[in-house]
């Protein structure tokens, strides 16, 4: 039997006792917008969707606590739950500690995290029962360290079980998550934390700590300093041993007194912006934000429980990582293992390798990355293996483009092909157990695709951002097209707004993952989601009729010249890449210019240490210079002998491009070769691997102005 209590949740009476057990709330009618048991409110309609702003009064941390607000940028600030009325599946909703508690209940003695090896050559290894008992454990800690209501714990450094049992455990005790980029300067980590009002900052190694030593006088709400590898030698720096022993000898019931006030509807998590105009922007995830993203996500890729095997390595203070690593595992009692340091750097194989994932991913330069070391191996090949893995390429690319078009066959030449040649490279990879190959972040080209996908590598597109808690849409099997983002996932909603003639418009996405405003920052929230709570993504896009998104520019992006035309840079970028393979980064220019120009780097060798770009150009640069008639081995020598071969070859794939240009106005006149190829340790891409448009205007300044004299 069910009875509604005074605070508007059902209670299951058990038939043969006399027990009661709070449930998952049911949607009373006429309770839809309820603020005490005698008022009763019509629902709300949006998009055909109802608002349902206070439901229950169960204690938390599962609890949905009043609110008639879609949008908040108050630290202590709750939002309506948005409910898709036709689908009970959308009624759901768990908080992020409710979600970790259940998967221990649920998953106890199975591994959740596996730690990179030590200087022994070990790793650690953590059951959920073991995951969730740290985290109390540290929560514990944190609480007793001074950390306050809605008050940040601020974590800097690179992926490994600490950093998410950190995370976690400041949500735990009632304060937000919030990842610092490890490439932050010591201003950039001070805004962060000041913006965050941190009481403990939690950092990896010495390097770090520095960083947080350089600024700490300045950041009035600090009270803690905790570096979790290493020894602690700087005074009033807590080693992670520290934190235990803290934790462990306090009593639970503070702890649990601060988690019956956590409401599923409240802010949980701020991931920083990446700042590339002006300071970073704190977008405030509430626990369904996360919690609800990582369900439709699993659902759509199928992930099954206590099954899957995910990598991380990339940052966790960008969401994505976050989302997949921390709650996506965790909803299905996935097993995570860590990458070392050095991921991004070349090491990453040796982890994949270990871990064999049977889901990955990759941000489009890693893909990239892979594709190099594999272009290397093959020009090594000799003439029968070059031969068979042109025949096999071809039996791949042909089966997964029909397989993208809904034609599943596997011809007998596939399946000698898979035998013989995907199987290996999958495995000398360490992707044969991986079902699931994705991409975010940033475009990836079709001619990577292309070649991935004749190695049966079909790598799904994913498309969202930091203030949709993560992935808005994804390609599947069934929704996969060339250019296409994907369909949106489950119980969320794209629309186009102000589309022209051709159906291009601004992509703005509804749905319970949309976030819930700027932490102090009203005007840029109102500027984010509008009156009816769509956020506006600022990216172009077109949706065909089988209602796959194509993101096609961005707003902010445009590059608007002398005479006004209105030109999106990417498209003109990834043509000429297209073009011409040798070249690794293309930036187009021209704002406000009479002519159209570009900046174009050579693919070079990269540090392995420091992850700078060498002055060394990659094996296969060097072999395409060859083929033209040039003799350089390194960039130097390119720039110093302006060589000829490679800037008439440059020249000669702009003028190609020219060819498919819409009007005069979009085509490139001049180009300069940049003296390095883009990186973050050099400042033109983000950590995340972005480019940051801005910065190289500005660092190369006297180069542009040189294509304008």
């Amino acid at each position: 039997m069910q009875i509604l209590c005074s605070s508007h949740v059902f209670i299951t009476l058990c038939k043969n006792c006399n027990n009661m057990s709070a449930v998952q709330p049911h949607i009373p009618n006429g309770y839809l917008n309820k603020f005490s048991q005698d008022e009763k409110v019509a629902p709300t309609k949006t998009s055909g969707n109802y608002f349902f702003p206070s439901l229950t009064g169960v204690d938390g941390p599962n609890q949905i606590l009043p609110s008639d607000i879609d949008t908040t940028w108050e630290p202590n600030g709750r939002v309506r739950i948005k409910y898709d009325e036709d689908d009970k599946q959308s009624h759901q909703f768990i908080s992020v500690p409710g979600l970790l508690m259940r998967s221990a209940k649920e998953y106890p003695n199975h591994t959740a995290l596996v730690s990179r090896a030590g200087v022994d050559g070990n790793r650690r290894t953590y059951t959920y029962k073991e995951y969730e008992s740290e985290v109390r454990t540290v929560a514990k800690a944190f609480l007793k360290l001074g950390l306050e209501r809605y008050h940040s714990v601020c974590i800097l450094g690179f992926n490994s079980p600490h950093w998410f049992i950190a995370d976690l455990a400041a949500i735990y005790a009632g304060g937000f998550a919030a990842g610092i980029y490890t490439t932050n300067s010591p201003e950039a980590c001070q805004y962060c934390a000041e913006n965050s009002r941190a009481n403990i900052i939690v950092v990896e190694d010495n390097k770090q700590l520095e960083k947080i030593l350089a600024i700490r006088k300045d950041l009035p709400h600090l009270k803690a300093i905790i570096q979790y590898e290493g020894i602690a030698t700087e005074k009033n720096v807590l080693s992670w041993y520290d934190l235990l022993e803290i934790g462990k000898a306090e009593s639970d019931d503070k702890l649990d007194q601060v988690l019956r006030t956590i409401a599923a509807n409240e802010c949980c998590t701020l991931v920083y912006t990446s700042g590339t105009v002006g300071n970073p922007k704190a977008v405030m995830l509430s626990h369904d934000n996360l919690t609800f993203d990582a369900r439709v996500i699993t659902e759509t890729i199928q992930f099954k429980e206590k099954s899957e095997i995910i990598v991380s390595f990339l940052p966790l203070s960008h969401v994505a990582a976050q989302v997949v690593d921390i709650f996506t595992s965790m909803s299905v009692g996935a097993t995570v293992y860590f990458a070392d340091k050095n991921a991004l750097k070349g090491s990453l194989i040796e982890t994949l390798t270990y871990a064999r994932p049977t889901a990955f991913l990759g941000v489009p330069r890693v893909w990239e990355k892979i594709h190099e070391k594999m272009m290397i191996v093959a020009r090594n090949n000799g003439p029968i293996k070059t031969w068979i893995a042109t025949w096999a390429k071809a039996q791949g690319l042909y089966y997964n483009m029909n397989k993208m078009n809904g034609v599943d066959y596997k011809t007998w030449g596939y399946l000698f092909a898979k035998w013989l040649v995907f199987n290996k490279i999958k495995a000398t990879l360490g992707l044969d157990r991986c079902r699931i190959f994705a991409t975010a972040a940033a475009p990836l080209s079709d001619d990577i695709k292309k070649y991935f996908m004749s190695l049966d590598i079909p790598i799904m597109e994913a498309y969202g951002m930091s203030e949709c808690a993560g992935a808005h849409t994804l390609s599947t099997e069934n929704k996969y097209r060339l250019g296409s983002v994907g369909a949106a996932l489950p119980g969320v909603k794209t629309k186009l707004c102000d589309p022209d003639n051709t159906g291009e418009g601004e992509i703005c996405m509804g749905g319970r993952h949309v976030f819930m405003g700027y932490l102090n920052a009203p005007e840029k929230s109102k500027e984010a989601k509008d009156e009816h709570a769509w956020l506006h993504s600022g990216d172009l896009g077109r949706i065909d009729n089988k209602g796959l998104l194509y993101v096609t520019g961005r707003i902010k992006e445009l590059v608007i010249t002398a005479g006004g035309e209105n030109i999106p840079p990417v498209h003109i970028e990834q043509m000429l890449l297209k073009e011409l393979p040798a070249l690794s980064n293309a930036m187009l220019i021209g704002d406000m210019k009479k002519y159209l120009t570009i900046l174009v780097t050579l693919k070079t060798e990269m540090d392995p240490d420091t992850g700078e770009p060498s002055d060394k150009l990659l094996p296969t640069t060097i072999s395409w210079a060859k083929s033209i008639g040039s003799k350089a081995k390194t960039l130097s020598e390119v720039l110093s002998s302006r060589d000829p071969a490679i800037y008439q070859e440059i020249e000669n794939a702009i003028k190609r491009m020219n060819e498919h240009a819409t009007s005069n106005a979009q085509k490139v006149q001049k180009f300069t070769i940049l003296p390095h190829d883009f990186s973050i340790p050099t400042g033109e891409l983000g950590p995340t691997l972005k480019l940051k448009r801005n910065v190289v205007v500005k660092k190369y300044a006297d180069l542009i102005e040189e294509m304008y004299k």
